[in-house]
């Protein structure tokens, strides 16, 4: 892809976060949808390419009446939207369509309509990893945490200030479930979940959606929005199971989409001026800061201990609060994609000064996929 070929038009979230009691799945990806229509003064007719994961695009554009010329139902966990604006972003670029609606909605705590995930007996995590009794992600995930923390040195207090630094950013922005002030303490003494994890360092259980919408930079112009330039992309995939990763310290998946994501894009870490990282747990901003080179192996934790990423730092990172405080419904992506955009146009409660350049960074399953997109409000 050309570095800013393709823009970011519209974006919106839901109407309301949190708990969404009367709303269906499907109608959390509507209410999004028409809010990032009217961000931008266009309607259904308008769109002619959609991409969504949690839902079919086949049932997504028949409930909005969209008839499009393309459409992408790629659904690798929670990063999936990074890929979606990828793959739309080369849609456009081809001519297979020119302007594409990419949606999430997700009722996972209301768990109206809710859609699910199930996993036969006869996959690879129903075969080799669901005899030995892993009770979803928050045991899941202690495996390579417990692997980085023996071999890198991260310590129990390093762990929990990631989140007593989210939560800082956190209560900045209205809309976050979580606004009070924490401490290592607060974080250390509350229930333990699944060793090493408390519940202060697992994601939230909430219900919303979000939605972005994407043209051409030569149309962008047309639209009465701050155009968000998409400068360069990047995904790939592991491992199903988590059991099998080729290093429990680092994420291949991380490392390979993030390299193609920074070639493309031609910058340089010194250039990012703001940064998402997808973090159902505490752990994945340690492994996103390492694998994306911001930090060398085993320096992350110290890294956000000495308040880099905090309000003030030099590498401002998760300004919502992230998926530990502003909101997580299950694929926690799209709302880091929507800071990054909201950073970029200069719109966000937590407004990094003089942000140029952001990158968006997500996971999907436990390290099994991972997408990276750079967005810039200047056109290079």
């Amino acid at each position: 892809m050309k570095p800013g070929s393709v823009a970011i038009v519209g974006a919106a979230e839901t109407t309301e976060l949190g708990r969404i009691p009367d709303l269906s799945e499907i109608g959390l990806h509507a209410d999004a949808a028409l809010n990032a229509m009217k961000d931008m003064g266009i309607g259904p007719k308008d769109i002619d390419g959609i991409a969504t994961a949690g839902t079919s695009p086949t049932n997504l554009a028949h409930y909005l009446g969209i008839t499009p010329t393309w459409a992408d139902g790629t659904a690798v966990g929670g990063c999936s939207f990074m890929l979606h604006v990828r793959h739309a972003a080369a849609a456009i670029n081809e001519g297979l369509c020119e302007t594409v609606l990419i949606t999430h909605g997700e009722s996972g705590k209301s768990r109206v309509g809710k859609s699910g995930f199930g996993r036969s007996d006869g996959s690879l995590q129903g075969q080799f990893e669901a005899p030995f009794g892993p009770m979803g992600p928050p045991t899941m995930f202690t495996i390579p945490v417990l692997r980085y923390m023996k071999d890198r040195g991260l310590t129990h207090e390093q762990l929990a200030n990631v989140s007593v630094v989210q939560r800082e950013w956190a209560a900045m922005h209205p809309r976050a479930t979580f606004r009070d002030p924490i401490t290592i303490d607060d974080v250390l003494n509350s229930r333990m979940i699944a060793y090493p994890f408390r519940i202060l360092q697992c994601c939230l259980v909430t219900d919303g959606g979000g939605a972005l919408i994407m043209t051409s930079a030569e149309r962008a112009k047309d639209f009465p929005t701050k155009p968000v330039y998409i400068i360069g992309t990047g995904e790939s995939v592991e491992t199903p199971m988590i059991s099998q990763m080729a290093d429990f310290t680092s994420s291949r998946a991380f490392r390979v989409s993030g390299k193609k994501a920074f070639d493309e894009a031609g910058i340089s870490h010194s250039d990012v001026d703001h940064l998402m990282i997808y973090d159902a747990f505490a752990h994945l901003p340690i492994y996103g800061l390492e694998d994306l080179g911001f930090c060398e192996p085993g320096e992350a934790g110290q890294f956000i201990m000495e308040r880099n990423t905090a309000p003030g730092g030099k590498l401002p990172m998760n300004t919502n609060g992230g998926g530990l405080s502003y909101m997580h419904s299950g694929m926690y992506g799209m709302y880091a994609l929507q800071e990054s955009v909201r950073q970029m146009r200069g719109t966000s409660p937590a407004q990094v000064e003089g942000a140029k350049i952001s990158v968006s960074h997500g996971v999907g399953g436990m390290f099994g996929a991972s997408g990276t997109i750079i967005m810039s409000n200047e056109r290079p």
